[in-house]
């Protein structure tokens, strides 16, 4: 199949940011075979006039816990709510079959908001696998790994099990790449670290785990170890390439150059961190070092959206507002960080992030129809600070159309009855549980 997006304004995020303001973008296929002015293309099977709208590499989500879905307004401004409703509800409640609605809605709401790449942490990795398939998007999925039962596994050491034989399972599929979750520095034991990073090495894939996110983690570290998590990881042996480090809110300056040396790449989830009062990490300086930092939405418990647009703009106010300086982070470096930079952070970036011949065809096509997009002085800015999900209007994953006019190919209609028709014995228990804590 040949497809022809025409007459867009192309941001393309390559390396010098190239822009095409009457622009064409060739698809043969899953891949890009042209990017550049208006020309003659021959034995075209389709033509998408972008008119009035601007074109972007596909958006790239680099931490998310798309089955969470269902846990959405639930205890939002409960002290502790990790342990005290989140674990409880979901060990008692969560199952392949919820899952699997949970991601469809959960993919659904991404798309319909350009992320076309997102990396996952959660259970029942299979059907989240199938869950993609299913809806078209691009996903990395680990299966967490934690010390303590979930509901999925015993232990840490079936969930490694679990881990591995996933991964074993889905290499080299076109959408789903494998990779391994671990929970946390301060919810995993260092030899299930060891272990884990063996397995990821193995098969050249990523180990994601929170890092440095939370104060009772960072006393931890400092009481039982007299170090941080950074330092112990390196300890470890467990600060590489592979390692895809999220959070990363409390770094200090031996840490940022550890992380840099050793090439860890870092998830950036801003909405989640503000929200829970975690802090703001010093994203500023992981840059400067040469960290490769992408922008996470967490999951909808977390971040309440899995958006990316609220992300960029976020992240702008909380940066500049933490360095005190207005001129951080111009508006095309934030675009830049929620694709390219997250392409970098999974260490796909030979594959999507940007717009040039040769990568997958993952785009997305912004309107400008809308009120607050107009005028258009820097479309950068225009997509970090007036931009929404809604102004989204087609999404491309690998060549095939997966957004039409604001329309997923799947009834999000259908995709929401479906999610709501497993929600019944989770909506008990949430309900209970938020009686009992008050």
């Amino acid at each position: 199949m040949r497809k022809l997006i025409t007459n867009g304004w192309i941001l393309t995020m390559d390396d010098n940011n190239h822009e095409y303001q009457h622009g064409d973008i060739l698809i043969e296929d899953n891949k890009i075979t042209y990017v550049g002015e208006k020309k003659e293309h021959d034995k075209l099977d389709e033509i998408i006039d972008a008119d009035n709208c601007l074109v972007i590499p596909g958006m790239v989500n680099t931490h998310c816990h798309v089955p969470m879905v269902p846990f959405r307004t639930l205890g939002d401004d409960c002290p502790d709510r990790l342990r005290r409703f989140l674990f409880p509800l979901e060990n008692a409640c969560m199952n392949g079959k919820l899952a699997f609605a949970a991601s469809c809605y959960g993919m659904g709401e991404m798309l319909l908001a350009g992320i076309t790449t997102f990396a996952d942490m959660y259970y029942f990795m299979d059907d989240l696998a199938n869950a993609a398939q299913k809806m078209g998007i691009r996903a990395l999925l680990g299966e967490t790994v934690i010390n303590q039962k979930s509901c999925d596994a015993a232990n840490d050491c079936e969930g490694l099990a679990i881990g591995e034989s996933f991964i074993a399972r889905w290499q080299n599929h076109e959408l789903v790449r494998p990779i391994l979750a671990l929970h946390g520095t301060n919810t995993n034991r260092p030899e299930i670290f060891q272990k884990a990073m063996e397995i990821v090495k193995k098969y050249d894939t990523l180990l994601m785990s929170h890092v440095a996110e939370m104060d009772y983690e960072m006393t931890y570290f400092a009481d039982n170890f007299g170090k941080t998590p950074v330092a112990w990881l390196n300890d470890l042996g467990c600060l590489n390439e592979h390692l895809l480090a999220v959070h990363c809110i409390h770094l200090n300056d031996e840490d940022i150059a550890l992380m840099a040396k050793n090439k860890v790449k870092v998830s950036h989830c801003i909405a989640s961190n503000l929200k829970a009062g975690k802090g703001i990490a010093p994203v500023k300086d992981m840059i400067k070092a040469g960290i490769d930092v992408g922008l996470g939405t967490d999951g909808a418990s977390s971040g309440n959206t899995l958006d990316l647009f609220i992300s960029m703009r976020m992240f702008a106010g909380a940066q500049k507002t933490k360095y005190h300086d207005r001129s951080l982070f111009p508006a095309k470096d934030i675009v830049k960080i929620a694709t390219m930079g997250g392409a970098k952070a999974l260490k796909m970036d030979k594959e999507i992030g940007s717009l040039e011949v040769g990568k997958k065809a993952d785009i997305v096509v912004v309107s400008l129809d809308a009120a607050h997009m107009f005028p258009c002085h820097d479309p950068y800015s225009l997509l970090v600070y007036s931009a929404n999900s809604s102004d989204v209007k087609h999404v491309f994953v690998s060549g095939k159309q997966v957004v039409n006019n604001h329309m997923l190919n799947v009834s999000l209609t259908q995709l929401r009855k479906d999610l709501q028709e497993q929600m019944g014995d989770f909506n008990i228990k949430a309900k209970e549980l938020a009686e009992k804590i008050g």
